[in-house]
């Protein structure tokens, strides 16, 4: 599952490539909590095992993909 997040104040998004299996919904949990508390960090493991960290109160918005819906290119569908 690929995760973009827009930051605030910020023209380009942080996209994480999440490890296969994750939880969109513990995913999203996640986020909410981290925007509700206000401060702090939102962390994301990727399929790495590289942790991304983004201030909570500069995310502008959350899009939790899946990994078939990569982008296309061109004249595509």
């Amino acid at each position: 599952m690929i995760v973009r997040i827009g930051v605030s104040e910020s023209p380009k998004e942080i996209e994480v490539d999440m490890a296969d299996g994750t939880d969109a919904e513990t995913v999203r949990s996640d986020v909410e909590a981290a925007v509700a508390a206000g401060s702090g960090m939102l962390w994301l493991v990727d399929r790495h095992g590289r942790q991304v960290g983004v201030p909570a109160a500069r995310i502008g918005y959350v899009d939790l993909g899946t990994t078939d819906s990569a982008p296309t290119i061109g004249f595509g569908a």
